[in-house]
């Protein structure tokens, strides 16, 4: 008999419609249900991508007698993390404080006003690897409630009151020290071998990667160079990237990025194109450049909705089986191909071997040799050629087989990432479809994402959910100042400028300086989120420090940059402490103290001199640029700016000292590389 949750926008609480757990969703129904019938709350939080959260329903809630068990002892709440993303980090730190670690799916013991009083992940159905069972879990915290019930309400309020707490180090003005410690440090924790940081599971960190991107090649630190080029190419070559349809899978299981968790998630794709694509822009090595068109050309054809908007996730699992869809054995290449020599070409330059890298003999595609010319062809462009060929002939075959399960709901914050990918990339490498397909999400997120005026976190199957996070509202903004340097087009700038305004009135604390992650007049929780560290995503407060800076730039007023800095501030020394968790927010800091660059290209969006000014501007990275084009009267940077006869005027600004105009694209990349080149160092 289907539970609460058929009717749910999310597809995986649907997932779990026809569980025997009588599920609720998160609300004051579940709430009064605890209260009225005084049973603790089994909270059980995950998403829809998440293999160990299938593996934990099949065990343990379609398991009649599990699921007696939980509907008689607790009121059974379901939660899709990606659609409340304050819940899920609510009851995160406080399954990180009970154990040390936090992971998917989330199981937490809650009393009937929300405050938790035991948790962890995954559970076993019975013993297993040092793991409880689930059963045994049940009556313990049952017992729990039952027996201990003071000892719990005053853990729960201590708890709560140290979460809670708002106290922030004093602010200090960040420095070019602190973003060369910041690099150093990562540096430090570099795999120098295998790419990535530390050991297994290892995660791309893209944050920390465009770091050293930066200090690499525009500060000319060798050694960040080194660190951020081996993962690159390490990671491209793994399996962790979708050597037949491009994009990237989650993360990789073990420490050389061959065997990935197999899920595709939307922000990882989105930040990992736009980092590849950065680094094509400082190294020129076409090699990364092709990545990031794989990785967008895969978010184009896979994950692109009707509406404009982009889906969340592709599953792990299809028919059934982790990786299914993905892993291949020398055989399936084989009959894939109908050539023995074309398939023995496939098998070495794909990795593919009788033993596998993968579950009963079944290979995962990588690029051991990177040029992918091994198998007796020799180097070189006929067989990079006859490689591709391959390549195409695999992916058509695979696309006969059953595909992994996609979650079609829009997340407004990873929908931001991937406006910002594309529009970044569509203008970099001359694609106006990609810059198209960013205009579309865009003005989809402004519309059907945002009924009455207010938007919102996400959307699914014609209704919006919940009213937006401060990592949505300021994400959009920062991906809308990129479409308006993509497009020229005012209207995304003025929309910006509303986004900051709204993270500044809804998410900011009263006595100033830390931002929440849920809006002023949001739905109450037992504590308040404040995320500071990047998940697998930008944390609120760095997307709005991001956008902060970067409007400093545009319009010249002291207040944006002000706000910015009331982030940054009292976690600089934590930048340098613990980059890697706060990679968004160093990427910040390194703006803030380098030279700011504004470039202002005036004239016809249709003139071929415009466009060639264009070109310049776009092929070059340079994180400390704010650029506005078209004609006079658009974004600030562009007033008093006017074209000069027929042709359009360029002005290179490094903070308040201004270039002479010129129109003349050779001059301008001359001014445009000195400039570059005065990166902090």
């Amino acid at each position: 008999m289907p539970n609460r949750l058929e009717s749910s926008t999310s597809p995986y609480l649907r997932q779990h419609a026809s569980n025997p757990v009588d599920w609720y969703p998160w609300g004051e129904e579940a709430m009064r249900a605890a209260r009225e019938s005084d049973r603790p709350i089994l909270l059980s939080v995950g998403y829809s991508a998440c293999h160990w959260c299938h593996v934990m329903a099949h065990e343990s809630f379609e398991d009649p007698e599990i699921a007696a068990l939980m509907n008689r002892l607790f009121v059974c709440v379901k939660v899709d993390r990606e659609e409340r993303p304050d819940v899920d980090a609510v009851y995160m730190e406080a399954v990180q404080a009970f154990t040390g670690q936090g992971g998917w799916p989330m199981t937490v013991f809650l009393t009937p006003d929300g405050a938790p009083f035991f948790g962890g992940t995954y559970f076993p159905p019975a013993p297993r690897q040092g793991l409880p069972g689930f059963p045994a879990v049940l009556r313990a915290a049952h017992d729990a409630y039952r027996n201990r019930r003071s000892d719990i309400e005053r853990a729960g309020a201590e708890l709560g009151r140290a979460l809670s707490a708002l106290a922030l180090p004093p602010a200090e003005e960040p420095t070019a020290r602190v973003v060369e410690e910041a690099a150093a440090r990562l540096v430090a924790q570099a795999d120098r071998r295998d790419g990535g940081f530390g050991g297994a599971p290892k995660f791309p960190h893209p944050a920390a990667l465009e770091l050293l991107l930066r200090r690499g090649h525009l500060a000319g630190d060798p050694e960040a160079a080194a660190v951020a080029g081996t993962s690159l190419r390490a990671m491209r070559r793994g399996g962790i990237f979708d050597q037949l349809g491009g994009g990237f899978h989650r993360y990789s299981v073990d420490a050389h990025w061959l065997v990935p968790h197999f899920e595709k998630m939307l922000y990882d794709n989105a930040q990992l194109a736009t980092l590849y694509l950065h680094a094509w822009q400082l190294t020129g090595d076409p090699e990364m450049r092709r990545v990031a068109e794989a990785t967008l050309d895969y978010v184009l054809r896979e994950m692109r909705l009707p509406d404009g908007g982009f889906a969340a996730s592709q599953d792990a699992d299809s028919e059934g089986e982790e990786g299914r869809f993905f892993v291949w054995t020398p055989a399936e290449v084989a009959a894939a191909l109908g050539s023995e020599e074309d398939a023995r070409i496939a098998c070495a330059a794909f990795g593919v071997t009788e033993a596998g890298s993968f579950e009963r003999g079944r290979s995962v595609l990588c690029r051991p040799d990177d040029a992918g010319q091994r198998g007796g062809g020799g180097a070189g462009p006929e067989m990079a050629e006859r490689i591709e060929g391959i390549r195409e002939r695999l992916l058509e075959a695979r696309r006969r087989r059953v595909p992994p399960a996609r979650d079609g709901k829009v997340v407004t914050a990873w929908n931001a990432l991937a406006i910002r990918a594309l529009a970044e990339a569509g203008s970099a490498l001359g694609r106006p479809d990609l810059v198209d397909a960013a205009r579309s999400c865009a003005a989809f997120l402004l519309g059907a994402g945002s009924p009455d005026g207010r938007l919102r976190r996400s959307w699914s199957d014609g209704i919006a959910g919940t009213p937006a996070f401060l990592e949505d509202v300021a994400g959009l903004g920062d991906a809308l100042l990129a479409l308006h340097e993509a497009t020229g087009e005012p209207r995304w700038y003025a929309s910006a400028v509303s986004l900051a305004e709204e993270a500044v009135e809804r998410f900011r604390a009263p006595e100033g300086g830390a931002y929440f992650d849920t809006a002023r007049d949001a739905e109450p929780l037992w504590v308040r989120p404040r995320s500071l560290q990047d998940t697998p995503v930008p944390a609120g407060p760095s997307l709005a420090a991001q956008l902060f800076t970067r409007l400093a730039g545009y319009t010249g007023e002291q207040r944006w940059r002000d706000r910015a800095l009331e982030i940054v501030g009292p976690l600089t020394r934590a930048i340098a402490q613990a980059p890697l968790a706060l990679g968004s927010l160093a990427c910040v800091a390194d703006q803030l103290v380098a030279p700011s660059r504004e470039v202002a290209v005036v004239g016809a969006p249709d003139d071929p001199a415009t466009r060639a000014l264009l070109a310049e501007v776009w092929r070059r990275r340079d994180p400390y640029r704010v650029l506005a084009w078209g004609p006079e009267g658009g974004a600030p940077l562009l007033a008093g700016r006017p074209a000069v006869g027929s042709l359009p005027t360029a002005h290179v600004c490094e903070r308040f000292i201004c270039r002479a105009p010129t129109a003349d694209p050779a001059e301008l990349a001359r001014q445009l590389d000195a400039g570059r080149a005065s990166a902090p160092r």
